[in-house]
């Protein structure tokens, strides 16, 4: 029997856990007597529950959502608590005005649901009205970047509904908001990563990227008076946002779309040569979608469909299920080097087809198919790095988050504004920063996710779940945007192939293929926990290999629960390059 957390066997502690009935001899595996990537045996196992737990990339939104758990929420319920927490305290990953992705596992039916919370471009965005402005793309910041309707509430909104009709949950819609108006409210303490993030976009010299100073909204909200950046520790306060957050606890979410807060978003929008409309705003609705899925080593790999890249994060399982990855060895050149250039069959696909899949026809069946991952796979060699791959960038700052309940049900949620602090608009008076989504879009006709209006653009975000025998095995993601899929594979390998824990699989070092702002071609980014030899290998297969810290978040800030379906016991991880937490009862 096959259990990630019990892989830690032949340790000192073992024989005692063993004598104390505390483990079964059932459920170990041999493993080395150290683990490998975390400090201490407690590091790599903890925290264990039988009841709930939640991980996400900040601490106070971890612990909103466990008490939601406690009360008796489900793990619907403990998501949406958690969510609506990182758009108070982590903004510069993700707002009320971002879009959300949801799967969703009800235990009672064995269902495994899929909601899509992205919003669509407006009708007035067409490629014409950008060409006009002068411009050959559509800008990354300002109010011009603000083009797509924000989802995530309607996806907060869609998600209590079936946790209520679906899962019956006792709770009451304002009891998930309480800890967001709480801290927007009363304050809260400045992470590490929302001061890095700040200080980072503060800066003068770049006024495509950065210097969000310049958008006195965002200055006001999110800056001290004299327009420097909170630092770790500090207190920031968001009373506009807490106003807004209030009227959706009292309204409920379609408050969002058809009352006070949309008139004012808008009517800020449009005083400042926006596009988006009231009718843009009352037309979004988040829509219940099927998962798409993959078999890897027997177990069945679920993920998001098309407007995301989840098919990309299912394509490399499915190159790689055509690879011994286990006799490689974990952290060797063969195992960086498969998942890498199965990255690149997969971005490959992924750039030709993804877009709005009411606009353009996608061959799923194909691109999933054993038969293309077969074909893929040939195309791979393993003495040298593939050199024709086109740059894409698609950036990504996101949170992702997951939970499961005393019952069994599951949640694994991606929630993101794009780049990090999205626009750097905050609309109207409402405290909301909106995404840059839809700067994502291209201003070519020919290209495959040209701008249309009432369009969803290509995502980056995908939440994924792993299933045994149907039911959730390990409910992991991440977010980085190029780096989602890779990271996923990294998780997915070393727990399924290499028995770790999915602590150890996400302290293990990490690796990103891909290009950042600004590069005009793709190299490879290495932690500098890879070892040298190893390095030097895949530099000699032609990676263009740059090395870079040790830990960094450039890597995205990963999460994982691990459950074992014959103890009930669940195992929560999150990532030593975040903020976060992950926390049982």
């Amino acid at each position: 029997m096959f259990m990630s957390f019990l892989s830690l066997a032949k340790r000192k502690t073992l024989p005692i856990m063993l004598a104390c009935g505390l483990l079964s001899s059932a459920t170990t595996s041999p493993a080395q007597d150290v683990p490998q990537y975390t400090a201490t045996i407690s590091a790599a196992t903890n925290p264990l529950s039988t009841r709930g737990i939640v991980t996400s990339p900040n601490y106070l939104a971890s612990q909103a959502g466990l008490e939601i758990l406690r009360k008796g929420g489900t793990a619907v319920d403990a998501a949406i608590a958690t969510a609506s927490t990182l758009a108070v305290v982590y903004p510069q990953m993700c707002t009320l005005g971002g879009d959300n992705f949801w799967l969703i596992y009800n235990a009672k039916t064995g269902e495994l649901k899929a909601l899509n919370a992205s919003g669509r471009s407006g009708e007035k965005a067409t490629i014409d009205f950008y060409k006009s402005k002068g411009v050959s793309k559509i800008p990354s910041r300002g109010y011009l970047a603000a083009n797509t309707v924000p989802g995530v509430v309607s996806g907060w909104g869609a998600a209590y509904e079936y946790s209520k009709g679906n899962m019956k949950s006792s709770l009451r819609w304002k009891d998930l908001l309480a800890s967001a108006i709480d801290y927007a409210d009363k304050g809260f303490p400045v992470s590490t990563s929302l001061a890095f993030w700040s200080k980072i976009n503060t800066n003068p010299a770049d006024s495509e990227f950065r210097n969000l100073q310049r958008f006195d909204a965002f200055r006001k909200t999110y800056l001290h008076a004299d327009g420097s950046p909170y630092t770790v520790g500090q207190v920031m306060r968001l009373p506009e946002l807490a106003g807004t957050l209030r009227q959706l606890a009292d309204k409920g979410s379609k408050e969002f779309y058809t009352g006070d807060i949309a008139k004012r978003i808008v009517a800020d929008l449009q005083t400042n040569g926006g596009l988006l409309t009231l009718s843009d705003f009352a037309a979004h609705k988040a829509d219940w979608v099927k998962p798409i899925y993959a078999d890897y080593r027997g177990y069945k790999a679920a993920n998001f469909p098309p407007n995301t890249q989840g098919m990309a994060s299912l394509e490399i399982l499915n190159v790689l299920n055509n690879f011994d990855i286990k006799a490689m060895g974990e952290g060797t050149a063969d195992y960086y080097h498969a998942i890498i250039e199965a990255t690149k069959e997969a971005f490959a696909d992924r750039d030709k087809y993804l877009s709005d899949p009411d606009f353009v026809k996608i061959p799923l069946d194909y691109l999933l198919s054993a038969q293309h991952g077969k074909e893929q796979a040939a195309r791979i060699r393993m003495d040298k790095a593939a050199e024709k791959v086109t740059p894409l960038d698609p950036k990504g700052d996101t949170i992702w988050l997951g939970v499961v309940d005393s019952e069994g049900n599951a949640v694994s949620l991606i929630q993101s504004i794009y780049h990090d602090f999205g626009s750097g608009i905050v609309a109207g008076g409402t405290g909301v920063l909106l995404q840059n989504r839809g700067s994502f879009f291209s201003l070519d006709p020919n290209h495959v996710n040209h701008l249309e209006p009432r369009k969803r653009t290509f995502h980056t975000l995908n939440p994924a779940m792993l299933l045994k025998n149907g039911k959730p095995f390990l409910v992991y993601g991440t977010m980085g945007g190029e780096g989602q899929p890779q990271t996923q594979a990294a998780i997915v390998t070393r727990v399924v192939d290499f028995g770790m824990t999915p602590q150890e699989a996400i302290s293990a070092p990490r690796w990103l293929y891909g290009r950042t702002w600004g590069a005009a071609s793709n190299d490879l980014k290495l932690e500098g926990r890879i070892s040298k030899n190893v390095v030097d290998e895949l530099q000699r297969r032609g990676h263009p290999v740059r090395s870079v810290e040790d830990y960094t978040d450039t890597m995205g800030h990963a999460g994982a629960i691990l459950v074992d379906q014959a103890s009930g016991v669940l195992q929560g991880a999150t990532d030593p390059r975040g903020d976060g937490l992950a926390a049982a009862y």
